[in-house]
C-alpha cells in the first residue's frame, strides 16, 4: 500500500471537491441521521414529480434544489432527456455540479453499522476507493491491495501494480437487498445481513449491475457517461436507469483505461418497494436485458473516442443501430443520449488549452 496515505484522505474529506446528489419526491427528514457525515458537503436535490409540492430540507445543510420547472428552464428543448417520475432524474444533478466527485444516495437509505457497531462513514470510504488505484487487468486474491493491512499477493506482476485511475465506487446495502420484482415476490422476507469487509476492482471486460442508491464517481473522468437512461412516465420501462448507466459507464471505463470498484461502504436500505408495482415497471426490462447485456459485452469503441463524451456519442449511434430492432424505444433512448451529451457540454464546456 506504499505511496497512499489513507489516513490523510479520511482526515481531509474533500468537501470542496464533492457534491451529494439526492433524487426525491418527499421531505428529506432522513438527512437528520446523516448529519455527522454529510453536513460539510453541498447537496444538489432533484425533486421528481409535482414541482408545486414543497420539499423540506433540515436546517443547517447547504443545498440547491431543482424541480421539473427548473430542468425545463435550464435545458430547454433538451429537457426531455431527463427522466420524469423515475430515480433517473438524479443525473440532472450530475450535470449541474461543478465538483470533481459526485456521491448519490436514495432517500430511504440510512447510516449502517459495521460488525463492531461503529457507524460507517460512507463518504470517507468512497473517497478512499476513488483516490486509490483500481487493478482491472489482473485480479488480486486479497482484493483491493491499496487498503490498510493488505498488498499485492505473490504472483502479481510488478508491471501492473501501479494500477489505473478509479472512476466509479459502487457501494452496497444492508437490510433490504436490491432485488428485481420476481425475486422480491419469491423472497419477500429476505434481508441482507452479511457485511463483507472487502473492496474489489471489477475486471476489465466484465459488466455488473450498478445500483444508484449508494454510488460515487469521478465526474471529470466519466461524467458524460453517467446518464441514467430515459425512463419513467411516458416510457415503456423503469427501474433500469442505473443499470443502463452502469453498463455504459463500465464499457467507457474499460475503453479509456479507468477502473471500477465495488464493495464497501454499506448503507442501511430501509424500505422495500412494492414488488407488484416494480413488476409493472420492470417487465419489459426483464426481457430486454437479455439483449442489452450482450450488446454491451460485444461492442467495441473506436480509438477516436478518447473522452467520455465522445464515447457516449458513439455509443448512442450503436444503440440506435443494434437495439432498435428489439423495440422502437431504443431509438428514442439513443436520441436522448445525444441530447444528454449536448446539454452536458453546453453546461460544462470542454477545457481546451486551459480555457473553456
Amino acid at each position: 500500500m506504499a505511496g497512499y496515505n489513507l489516513e490523510a484522505i479520511e482526515a481531509a474529506p474533500l468537501k470542496d471537491d464533492l457534491d451529494i446528489v439526492i433524487p426525491t419526491i418527499r421531505s428529506l427528514d432522513f438527512l437528520e441521521q446523516w448529519r455527522p457525515f454529510l453536513k460539510h458537503y453541498h447537496l444538489i436535490i432533484v425533486q421528481d414529480g409535482d414541482p408545486s409540492i414543497k420539499i423540506r430540507v433540515p436546517e443547517g445543510y447547504d443545498y440547491e434544489l431543482y424541480n421539473r420547472n427548473d430542468i425545463n428552464r435550464i435545458l430547454g428543448p433538451r429537457a426531455n432527456c431527463i427522466s420524469f417520475k423515475d430515480g433517473g432524474c438524479r443525473c440532472f444533478g450530475f450535470m449541474v455540479s461543478k465538483k470533481k466527485y459526485i456521491y448519490t444516495i436514495d432517500d430511504d437509505c440510512f447510516v449502517a453499522k459495521d460488525p463492531s457497531g461503529k457507524e460507517i462513514n460512507v463518504i470517507a470510504q468512497h473517497i478512499k476507493n476513488l483516490e486509490t488505484p483500481s487493478t482491472p487487468h489482473y485480479f488480486n486474491t486479497l482484493y483491493d491491495p491499496f487498503r490498510d493491512g493488505t498488498d499485492f499477493v505473490r504472483g502479481y506482476p510488478f508491471s501492473l501494480r501501479e494500477g489505473v485511475q478509479t472512476a466509479i465506487s459502487h457501494g452496497l446495502w444492508l437490510n433490504i437487498p436490491d432485488y428485481d420484482a420476481p425475486t422480491q415476490l419469491v423472497k419477500p422476507r429476505e434481508r441482507n445481513t452479511r457485511y463483507v469487509d472487502a473492496v474489489m476492482t471489477i475486471p476489465k471486460g466484465v459488466l455488473y449491475p450498478m445500483c444508484g442508491m449508494n454510488l460515487a464517481f469521478n465526474r471529470e473522468l466519466v461524467g458524460p457517461a453517467m446518464y441514467f437512461g430515459l425512463m419513467g412516465e411516458g416510457q415503456p420501462i423503469s427501474r433500469y436507469d442505473d443499470m443502463w448507466a452502469g453498463w455504459a459507464a463500465k464499457v467507457v471505463c474499460d475503453h479509456l483505461g479507468f477502473g471500477v470498484k465495488t464493495g464497501l461502504p454499506y448503507v442501511w436500505h430501509s424500505k422495500a418497494s412494492n414488488p407488484f408495482v416494480n413488476l409493472k415497471k420492470e417487465h419489459k426490462g426483464l426481457h430486454w436485458q437479455e439483449d442489452m447485456v450482450p450488446f454491451f459485452q460485444n461492442l467495441r469503441l473506436s480509438k477516436e473516442s478518447d473522452t467520455a463524451a465522445k464515447c457516449y456519442m458513439e455509443l448512442s449511434k450503436m444503440t440506435k443501430e443494434k437495439l432498435t430492432n428489439v423495440d422502437p424505444y431504443f431509438e428514442k433512448l439513443a436520441d436522448a443520449m445525444v441530447a444528454w451529451v449536448e446539454a452536458w457540454e453546453e453546461l460544462n464546456p470542454p477545457v481546451v488549452d486551459g480555457k473553456n
